[in-house]
């Protein structure tokens, strides 16, 4: 099963066993989605469950909580996670506080494909999780394998909260595994280690997780890569623990540098940790520049393979 494929699943098995679980977006109905995860979804569940949604994503969102604190559970999909920049009101200022200020449940999943790497310019290719992490009360989820993508979706509609889910673009038919048929979940929060030694740690999530293991394989070295799968809450105990163990960490993710997750990551290394380090936290991402449309500048900026094996080796050489 693909990423993408595991999206969808895990999204039709939740409308199948849940009659309150409904999609609203734009395009996702007859047109089955701008990457085709709600196709066929019309026909099955019918369009009171599959509703089109005029180009308003301020209005989607708000639709979304309304419904959700009526007691449905609402998956809305931002055609292309820039987009939630339009819908930021009523995410960040009335879903995200809903328990807060009045004690009421708001579930209601945002499902946001970000990423570049397939020239969409800097409208269709941006990773905004770290405006979403500083917004109290959203979880943050970012998956890096089909699996995964299937577990954290279903638990990610199951939550009492908003869900903001991070659809990387690039894994959608990239990665392919076997996923479990039927119900599966992950649980939200906890990170999985990929890779186990001592030699340094690579903290990832999303799209740098492969390129993580792939470097580790390929430099031949016993490393530890986390994936973090969930940004907030951030598991703190599995970050500091890796940490701890092998005193060297990279923090490595595709969105741009400044105050992003490896500014957090390094700064609670840093606070909880730093008498175990045996270098600097060091972060690889792309540089605090607008994704380019072309495609040689596009790849210019991403992080990729060698600078992942290159980041690896100089922190070993400290």
């Amino acid at each position: 099963m693909t990423y993408l494929e595991a999206i969808s699943d895990a999204l039709r098995e939740e409308m199948r066993s849940d009659e309150t679980v409904f999609v609203l977006g734009e395009d996702v109905g007859a047109f089955g989605g701008a990457f085709k995860v709600t196709d066929g979804f019309a026909e099955e569940f019918g369009p009171a469950r599959v509703i089109d949604a005029p180009l308003a994503e301020n209005a989607i969102i708000g639709a979304a909580v309304g419904a959700a604190v009526e007691g449905l559970r609402p998956v809305t999909e931002m055609q292309f996670a820039d987009f939630i920049a339009c819908g930021f009101d009523q995410l960040v200022n009335v879903a995200a506080k809903l328990h807060y200020r009045q004690g009421v449940a708001c579930p209601m999943v945002v499902r946001l494909p970000s990423g570049g790497g397939f020239s969409g310019g800097p409208f269709h290719s941006q990773n905004p999780e770290a405006w979403l992490l500083q917004a109290p009360g959203l979880k943050v989820v970012a998956p890096s394998s089909p699996s995964d993508a299937k577990g954290l979706l279903t638990a990610a509609i199951r939550d009492p909260n908003p869900v903001c889910f991070l659809e990387h673009k690039g894994l959608y038919r990239h990665l392919r595994e076997p996923v479990a048929e039927g119900e599966y979940v992950v649980e939200l929060g906890k990170a999985r280690t990929l890779r186990e030694g001592d030699a340094l740690t690579v903290i990832a999530y999303g799209s740098a997780v492969e390129l993580a293991t792939r470097a580790v394989d390929e430099l031949g070295i016993e490393a530890t890569v986390l994936d973090l799968r969930t940004l907030a809450p951030l598991d703190t105990a599995a970050v500091l623990e890796a940490a701890k163990r092998t005193g060297k960490v990279l923090v490595a993710h595709e969105a741009t540098r400044s105050c992003g997750v490896g500014a957090e990551v390094s700064a609670l290394v840093a606070e909880q940790a730093f008498e175990f380090l045996d270098a600097p936290v060091r972060r690889l991402t792309a540089p605090d520049v607008p994704i380019p449309f072309s495609p040689p500048l596009e790849q210019a900026v991403l992080p990729n393979l060698e600078r992942m094996k290159e980041a690896c080796d100089e922190l070993l050489a400290y």
